[in-house]
C-alpha cells in the first residue's frame, strides 16, 4: 500500500527512473498514453506512475482530477495489459494524488500495446530492440553457458582438456591435493557437471579453462580474433590470429599479443627518443574484458574481433549493450552474470562498472580522443583513437571528450568546470582558450548531454556541470 510517507520521500528528492514517472496531469491524463506506459515500466521490471506531482524538481503536488473513478481504470488496465496494476488515491494537503503501481511482466512474456514493446528512454517512450525482446523470451530457457560443451568423458580426459592449474591460480588458491578435489570445485563452479560414472565440460567451463577451444564444437566460433591491418581501411592485413586458448587462461597472452601489435609513437623527453605504445594497455586489457564479458553468445556468426589499423584500435562483441552507450560509466548491467562473476574473480575483470571509468581516465591521461561507442543491429564496437591535438579535433569530438569528462568527475565526486576541461585537453589559462572550452560546453549543454549543476550561478567561467542523468 503506498502511504503518505512515501509520497512524501518521493517529493524530498527521489530522482525519475525507468522505474519512477511523475506526470502533473491536472485536469486529465490520456487513457492510451497511461496504457503505454504501464507497458513500458512492466517490461523493465514494474515501478509506479505518479500523476498529481509536477514533473520538473523541486517536486511539488499540484494534484489531478484524472480517472475520478480509480476502480474503473484499474479493471481498464486489467483487461487490456492481463496484469493487476494497483491504483492508490492519495489525498494530500495541497490536492489529490493518483498512484499507479506497476508490477513487472511476467518471465519471458514482454508486454505490447497495439503491438508495440515498449520502454523508457529518458521522458521518451521506445519501442525495444530486437536483441532485447530476444533475451526476454529467452528467459526460464537454459542459458548458452550452462550447455554441455563436451561428451560423456572421464575424469583423465577432462583433465587433459582444461588449464586447472592455470584456474587455481587465478583463484589464488592452492591446486587441490586430489583430482577429486579439484573436479568438486570446478563441479561447485558450474565448470563441470557430474554425469553418472562420468563427467561433461559446460560450455562456461570450456570458454574460460580449455587449453584449445577447437576440441570443443560449440565454442569453435566464440576464439577471440585479432586482424592488424597495414592502414586506416580493411583494404590490406599484415596479420590475422584466431586465439586458441579459453578467456580466463589465455587473457594475459591475448592482452600481451594485442600489445604487441599496437603502433608505435616516438616520444623526445630529456634529449632521449623512446616508443610507446599509441593505446595505453590499461584501457585495452578493459574493453577486451568487457567485450567477453558483455558479448551476446547465442549469436553464431561471429566472434569478440579486436582490428588494429595504423589510426586506431576497434574492439567488436556480438550482440547489442543491455543499458544505453551514454550511460557506460556510471551504469552497469551484464549478459553473462556467471561468466562476469567468475572472470572478476580471477582478476580479469574490474569490480562493476569501473572499467569504462579506468578506460575514460587513461584516454584523457594519455591526452587521447575520447573513446567512440558504435552500436549496429548485431554488434558492439568501442574505438580507441591515436592522439590529435586539440586543434585537430572535430567538434564532434571535443563534445563526446567533454560528456566522456564529466562524467568521469561525476563519479569521481567532483564536478567538471570549464578550468577542469581545460586541464583534460592540455590547455592554457588564456582568455582565447577559455572562451573556446565555454563553446565546447555550450555545444554539449545544447546537445542534452550535460547540465549545470547550479543553474542560479550566473558565471560561465566557474560554473559546474554533471551529466543529463544526474
Amino acid at each position: 500500500m503506498i502511504s503518505s510517507q512515501q509520497l512524501e520521500h518521493w517529493l524530498a528528492g527521489a530522482p525519475e527512473t525507468e522505474h519512477l514517472e511523475f506526470k502533473e496531469a491536472k485536469q486529465q491524463y490520456d487513457s492510451t498514453k497511461l496504457l503505454r506506459y504501464c507497458v513500458a515500466l512492466a517490461n523493465e521490471g514494474g515501478g509506479y506512475l505518479v500523476l498529481g506531482v509536477s514533473d520538473k524538481p523541486p517536486r511539488r503536488v499540484v494534484g489531478t482530477v484524472a480517472f475520478p473513478n480509480p476502480g474503473q481504470i484499474k479493471a481498464k488496465l486489467l483487461e487490456a495489459l492481463r496484469i493487476r496494476v494497483d491504483v492508490h488515491e492519495l489525498q494530500h494537503p495541497d490536492g489529490r494524488v493518483l498512484v499507479f503501481e506497476i508490477p513487472t511482466r511476467p518471465i519471458g512474456q514482454p508486454l505490447h500495446h497495439d503491438g508495440a514493446y515498449l520502454m523508457r528512454a529518458g521522458e521518451d517512450l521506445v519501442p525495444m530492440t530486437a536483441d532485447q525482446l530476444k533475451r526476454i523470451f529467452a528467459e526460464g530457457q537454459p542459458g548458452f553457458l550452462t550447455g554441455d560443451a563436451s561428451q560423456l568423458i572421464d575424469a583423465d580426459v577432462l583433465i587433459s582438456l582444461l588449464d586447472v592449474q592455470t584456474f587455481f591460480d587465478l583463484l589464488k588458491m592452492p591446486l587441490p591435493a586430489t583430482r577429486e578435489g579439484i573436479l568438486a570445485r570446478l563441479i561447485s563452479e558450474k565448470l563441470v557437471r557430474a554425469d553418472g560414472m562420468g563427467y561433461r565440460i559446460t560450455n562456461l567451463g570450456a570458454l574460460l579453462l580449455a587449453k584449445d577451444l577447437r576440441e570443443f564444437e560449440s565454442l569453435q566460433r566464440k576464439a577471440v580474433r585479432v586482424v592488424k591491418y597495414k592502414g586506416k581501411n580493411k583494404l590490406e592485413t599484415e596479420r590475422d590470429l584466431i586465439g586458441q586458448k579459453g578467456y580466463a587462461v589465455g587473457f594475459e597472452g591475448l592482452i600481451s599479443y594485442v600489445n604487441s601489435q599496437l603502433p608505435m609513437n616516438e616520444v623526445i623527453g630529456q634529449a632521449l627518443r623512446e616508443e610507446v605504445r599509441m593505446f595505453p594497455e590499461l584501457a585495452i586489457r578493459e574493453l577486451i574484458a568487457n567485450a567477453l564479458v558483455h558479448q551476446d553468445l547465442d549469436e553464431t556468426g561471429g566472434s569478440v574481433i579486436v582490428e588494429i589499423y595504423t589510426d586506431r584500435v576497434e574492439i567488436t562483441n556480438p550482440g547489442q549493450p543491455l543499458i544505453p552507450t551514454e550511460r557506460f560509466v556510471d551504469e552497469y548491467k551484464s549478459r553473462n552474470e556467471k561468466l562476469a562473476d567468475l572472470m572478476r574473480r580471477m582478476g580479469i575483470c574490474e569490480e562493476k562498472g569501473s572499467g569504462i571509468d579506468k578506460v575514460v581516465f587513461s584516454t584523457e591521461y594519455y591526452q587521447l580522443p575520447a573513446p567512440y561507442v558504435r552500436v549496429s543491429t548485431l554488434h558492439t564496437t568501442v574505438a580507441l583513437y591515436a592522439h590529435k591535438d586539440f586543434a585537430d579535433m572535430e567538434p564532434i569530438e571535443r563534445v563526446r571528450a567533454c560528456y566522456l569528462h564529466c562524467c568521469l568527475k561525476y563519479v569521481s565526486n567532483e564536478k567538471m568546470t570549464n578550468q577542469s576541461l581545460r586541464e583534460r585537453f592540455k590547455l592554457e589559462d588564456t582568455r582565447a582558450k577559455i572562451a573556446s572550452v565555454s563553446q565546447i560546453i555550450a555545444a554539449t549543454v545544447g546537445q542534452g548531454l550535460i547540465k549545470l549543476d547550479d543553474p542560479e550561478n550566473a558565471s560561465k567561467r566557474y560554473s559546474k556541470y554533471v551529466p543529463f542523468w544526474v
